[in-house]
């Protein structure tokens, strides 16, 4: 009989919960695959058809404050207003806690702030439910490893399971029923001249969810069986290429392995497409600078925004070329954002 959530998160905390101190907060790194995530072999444990790679964003991220509250629901502040009962957000929330409560009365009180939008695209799902499990362990003191979070956050977000390291970090898809060797872990190398920008085309939530996508994408498209050997290439491409310091390599299978996610969203029935106009129009520029001699690529999760990879030498022209570009530079000393006031 296959595992449900609860049945895991007893396999790794075999007694109740007891919170040590008051509250409990953490801080979560937002991390952008290069490899993607898409489609799943056991929706309940979110358990992926393929292993995945990613980079982390350093400072941007969520910090989460959680501990409890008097009277029957649970609070949810998000970015300084109350997430309300009626949302998906919210409902998705609880559904996570409800696994994690000392007593059937327990009422928890999460407080989180993210300087990321949220829903659009740029993994808010991910450092919100990795910074929530990080929070939780401070609350109740688990004696759990990385990899162990890695796999609790997974529970409620697939792409969370990635968002415990800095830098490169691979998720393993794994092969058992009950996903205990599904979880991510930090590939260690380091590459400094290494740059993502940011370009916000669009930031409001998204109207069709990954997780609603990613289920239709995997029942409907003709070609979702090529998929599985397509990121297995990718993923062996791109590890080489982060040993060589490759970047052509790197970014060029980065790129074509997004666009081959988003042609497979394409060829969905209906079709699912995050993609605006001017999402296209930077691409175009995008071709256009590299058929010039930048060496600039990109990669799209789902959502209408890009994420811009290139190098350090480039920056000047990147930022001339977008104006707008938010960069990141993922190896640089991490410090907690001022927005985390979780101390």
């Amino acid at each position: 009989m296959p595992m449900n959530k609860q049945q895991v998160i007893n396999i790794l905390i075999n007694e109740v919960s007891v919170p040590n101190k008051e509250f409990g907060s953490a801080f979560a790194s937002t991390n952008i695959a290069l490899c993607k995530y898409w489609g799943k072999r056991n929706a309940e444990l979110n358990l992926p058809m393929t292993s995945s790679l990613s980079i982390s964003l350093g400072h941007l991220g969520a910090c989460t404050k959680i501990g409890f509250a008097a009277g029957t629901t649970d609070q949810y502040i998000l970015n300084n207003a109350a997430v309300s009962e009626n949302t998906v957000f919210y409902r998705r929330l609880v559904e996570f806690l409800d696994l994690f409560r000392p007593t059937a009365d327990t009422v928890f009180s999460v407080t989180t702030q993210t300087n990321i939008p949220v829903a659009a695209g740029l993994a808010s799902s991910a450092c919100g439910f990795a910074a929530l499990v990080k929070a939780m362990q401070d609350l109740f003191a688990w004696p759990l490893s990385l990899e162990q979070l890695s796999i609790l956050a997974r529970l409620g977000s697939g792409s969370a399971s990635r968002s415990f390291w800095d830098g490169f970090v691979q998720w393993d898809a794994g092969v058992r029923e009950d996903g205990m060797d599904s979880f991510a872990y930090s590939l260690e190398q380091e590459w400094s001249e290494l740059r993502v920008g940011l370009l916000h085309i669009d930031n409001k939530p998204k109207g069709f969810s990954s997780r609603e996508a990613m289920q239709a994408t995997v029942e409907t498209s003709p070609f979702y069986k090529l998929w599985p050997q397509t990121v297995a290439n990718a993923l062996t491409v791109t590890k080489q290429a982060i040993i060589d310091r490759d970047f052509w390599s790197l970014g060029s299978t980065a790129e074509a392995n997004a666009l081959a996610m988003h042609a497979l969203m394409l060829s969905t029935t209906p079709a699912i497409v995050y993609t605006q106009g001017a999402t296209l129009d930077c691409m175009r520029q995008v071709w256009c600078a590299r058929a010039e001699g930048l060496n600039l690529f990109f990669t799209q999760d789902a959502g209408p925004n890009l994420k811009l990879l290139f190098l350090s030498k480039d920056e000047a022209k990147v930022k001339e070329l977008f104006a707008q570009v938010e960069i990141v530079a993922p190896f640089a000393t991490i410090t907690k954002p001022v927005e985390c006031i979780h101390d």
